[in-house]
Parts: structure tokens; C-alpha cells; sequence
């Protein structure tokens, strides 16, 4: 059986050894420096994976522990975050559990960095229990990495700004692209077991691939080297009500010897459906759950566009025939509104509230959500018509029920403003998503089997 045991109880069994054999002659045996040594026993710098094997081959012998809970004391693995933002990865990790052996399995924060300020008030009150001690607001450019001592897992979703489809793609050459570099930078100096980097589909064709290829390159080759696992999730598919498509690398340190498997489908024939999020059980009463006033042209736009259309339908219905146009409004949701109208009065409403754009025609604008089906991506920037909006009722959702589209439990609750609320919610990782990732990382930890399909890259 194999013991992955805590730097504190490698340090320990340094020291042991280093009493019995004598600090010069365990130096030796390990082919190290005595000034290394020294380093390592008194906690300056933590001995490198290499080491860490040593010890755990060479100097571990878990019959002579003391108690079952000595030896198996990395059983909750300590976990970082850059870029955390409320905590939607962080919740998912804290909510992933796994029983082997009477010996419980999960994550425990340690310590988390973002620059936003309500980000980070969120995550104190949601993840830390109100101790701010260990959340730190600011510039991760500018951040205290040796902070990061100790952990075990390094999880950070590094802005995605320059990798978007949306927009100019500018990838490592962009403003936010070279922040991937400081998650690399703390796999360098303190080799966690395990890390975790997310961003969006985009990073793939980001500077026609180029990009991807240097981040995957860097990755692999931080610390003393990981095997990764880079894969597009498809969340719809895992039972998150949502079509939201992220890139998901995971890493394990290569002594351990472990390869994460991506974990296998479970809704991707019958997913959950937005109507089935947002009612079962239904948010009134919830918090963060405040109605957006929407304008009277807004209503009136939105009254003429069935569930799952955006505001360029409206384009569509001013070319159909009479007949087809009053077919057409007697399908919407609020058709009783236009009761006794006539095609010609259907189509001056048309012309008064459909937006006069030819370009730059963002397939969300408007969108109504379709009932039967995931909602599309839930985002956290934007102008008027980006929000999503309800299949049904004339308005936008609430940061509430985008919280739920994201598989936040209701009990979680955001700080700040309602467009500093929607900011934290769109840029989120789904909480249920990460929870089985992170289930996945303790099955390979634990030597648990579990259906899994072969990752995309």
C-alpha cells in the first residue's frame, strides 16, 4: 500500500533518521548537501519530490506508527487557489468526498489570491467561514508566492480575457494571457501533488494553437515534471444545466505515479433542463435574488420572441408573409397580448423595438432561455441585452437563478453590488462540475476505479 505522506511528516522522519544515522551520513545516502539537509529540518525550504520518495521508501514503516490516523494523514489534501473568484472551484472541492477503508478522502483550503474585491468577500463568507486570514486581495503579479508553502493541490482558472472566441484573441501576447506563468511559477517552487487549470474552449485555437501548445508544454514541464490531463468538459454532459465548454487541465506530480482518467458522461443523452433547475425547487424567497427593472421597449421586445430566440428573430419574422407572421406571434409565450392585431400593426412593433445592428451580432443578445433544454452560457460582462432572460416572462433572470444555472447551492451567498454579483457568478467554475473532477482526482489518489473516456488532447 502506498503512503503519501505530508511534508510535516517527511520533515519528521528526517529528523529520526538524522538522530539515528547521524546528519553527514544521511546526507550522504541521499546525495545531498548537509546544508540541504539542514534546510529541510528546519523548515526554510521543503525537500523535493525526489526526496520525498526517499524518505517514504527508505524510512516510513507505517506498522511502527503510533495510530492509523498517523499513517494516514494525507488524506485531506490542502488546497491553493489563484484567480478564485467567489469560489465556485472551491466549493466544488470542499463538496467532493471519498470513503476507502473507514478513511475519509476531501479538500481543506488553505489559501487563496483574486483581485477583486467582492470576489474575495464572497469567498471569505462562503468558503473560510468569515477568516479572511488566508484570502488574499491582490495582483497576483504582485503576490507573496511563498504563501503557497505546503499545499497540496494548486487549482487556478487564469483569466480568459485574451484565449475568448469572442473578440480579438491575443493569447500569451495579451494583457491576461501571461498570467498562466504565476501558476507555473508556484508549481516550481513547491511541486503540489496535484494542480488544476481551467479556462475557456477559446485557448485551444488562440494564436491558431500556438498557445495552447506553450501552456501545455510549460505545465507539463513544471517542478520536477506532471502528467497532465487536458480535456474539454462539456458540462451539459455531467448534469449541469448549462452548455458551458471549459478546458480543464489536470496534473499529477510524476513520482507519484498516477495518471488522472477524465470521469465518464453521466447526462450527455438526457440533460438537466433549465426549467427544472430554476423550479425545482423554485428561488423566491431566496437571497441575491432581486429582479432586474427592465425598460418598457425591453418588454416589448421581449414579448415578441419565443423561448430559445435572441433579438435578430425579430429580423426573421419582418420577412415572413401575413399568414406566417400571425402564426408565428399566436406560438409566443404572451400571445395574448397581441390579440385582434393586425399583421400590419404586428409588424410596426417590430420595426419600433428590433435592434438596428448590422454588424457584431452576438447570438446572446435577447436570447430567450429554452425551457426543455441547458441554458447557454451564463456570462459576467456585458451590456444591455447580454443578462439571459427568462423562456417565458418579459426579464432578465436573477443573479439568483444564474446562480443556480451554475449549481451554487442556495445557502451560498454573494457579496456586492447586483452587477459585481453577476460579474462573480458568469466568471465562476460550475460548482457540481469541479465536485466531480475532484472526486475523480481522490479516486486516482485512493486507488479507486471509476468509468472514465479518454481525454481529448
Amino acid at each position: 500500500m502506498r503512503y503519501d505522506l505530508p511534508i510535516k511528516t517527511i520533515r519528521l522522519l528526517l529528523k529520526e533518521a538524522s538522530e539515528r544515522y547521524g546528519a553527514s551520513e544521511l546526507a550522504l545516502k541521499m546525495r545531498v548537501p548537509p546544508s540541504d539537509l539542514r534546510g529541510w529540518l528546519t523548515g526554510r525550504a521543503n525537500p523535493p519530490p525526489r526526496i520525498r520518495a526517499f524518505v517514504q521508501q527508505r524510512l516510513f514503516n507505517p506498522d511502527a506508527m503510533p495510530n492509523k490516523a498517523y499513517k494516514c494523514a494525507s488524506n485531506i489534501i490542502k488546497f491553493g487557489e489563484m484567480f478564485s473568484g467567489p469560489g465556485g472551484l472551491a466549493r466544488g472541492l470542499q463538496d467532493a468526498k471519498l470513503i476507502k477503508d473507514g478513511v475519509q478522502w476531501g479538500y481543506e483550503h488553505s489559501v487563496a489570491f483574486d483581485n477583486d474585491e467582492w470576489a474575495c468577500r464572497t469567498y471569505v463568507r462562503n468558503i473560510c467561514g468569515g477568516d479572511s486570514s488566508n484570502v488574499h486581495c491582490e495582483d497576483i503579479r504582485e503576490a507573496d508566492l511563498s504563501l503557497f508553502s505546503g499545499i497540496e493541490l494548486l487549482a487556478f482558472g487564469f483569466p480568459c480575457n485574451d484565449f475568448s472566441i469572442v473578440g480579438e484573441q491575443k493569447g500569451v501576447h495579451g494583457k491576461y494571457g501571461p498570467l498562466y506563468s504565476y501558476g507555473v511559477k508556484v508549481l516550481d517552487s513547491q511541486n503540489p501533488k496535484i494542480f488544476i487549470a481551467e479556462n475557456v474552449g477559446g485557448l485551444e485555437s488562440a494564436n491558431e494553437g500556438k498557445t495552447f501548445k506553450i501552456i501545455l508544454e510549460a505545465l507539463k514541464n513544471a517542478g520536477e515534471g506532471y502528467e497532465i490531463t487536458p480535456h474539454l468538459y462539456k458540462f451539459e454532459h455531467y448534469g449541469i444545466p448549462q452548455r458551458r465548454h471549459r478546458i480543464i487541465i489536470v496534473g499529477m506530480r510524476k513520482d507519484l505515479g498516477l495518471r488522472y482518467q477524465v470521469p465518464k458522461p453521466t447526462t450527455e443523452k438526457n440533460q438537466v433542463s433549465v426549467r427544472d433547475a430554476l423550479t425545482k425547487p423554485p428561488v423566491d424567497g431566496l437571497p441575491n435574488n432581486e429582479l432586474t427593472k427592465q425598460s418598457k421597449i425591453v418588454v416589448r421586445r421581449l414579448s415578441l420572441l419565443p423561448e430559445g430566440e435572441n433579438a435578430w428573430y425579430l429580423d426573421e419574422m419582418l420577412s415572413l408573409p401575413d399568414k406566417d407572421l400571425l402564426a408565428a406571434i399566436s406560438a409566443l409565450p404572451q400571445k395574448s397580448k397581441f390579440d385582434g392585431w393586425t399583421a400590419s400593426r404586428i409588424r410596426q412593433e417590430i420595426e419600433e423595438v428590433r435592434l438596428h445592428v448590422v454588424s457584431a451580432r452576438m447570438s446572446q443578445i435577447y436570447r430567450r432561455l429554452k425551457a426543455s433544454e441547458p441554458s447557454y452560457t451564463i456570462t459576467g460582462s456585458g451590456g444591455g441585452g447580454t443578462h439571459g432572460y427568462h423562456w417565458e416572462e418579459n426579464r432578465a433572470l436573477t443573479n439568483r437563478e444564474r446562480a443556480r444555472i451554475q449549481t451554487f447551492p442556495d445557502e451560498f451567498v454573494f457579496e456586492g453590488s447586483k452587477e459585481q454579483v453577476r460579474k462573480q457568478i458568469g466568471m465562476a467554475v460550475p460548482v457540481k462540475g469541479m465536485k466531480i473532477i475532484g472526486e475523480a482526482i481522490l479516486k486516482t489518489l485512493a486507488g479507486v476505479k471509476y468509468p472514465c473516456v479518454p481525454a481529448k488532447w
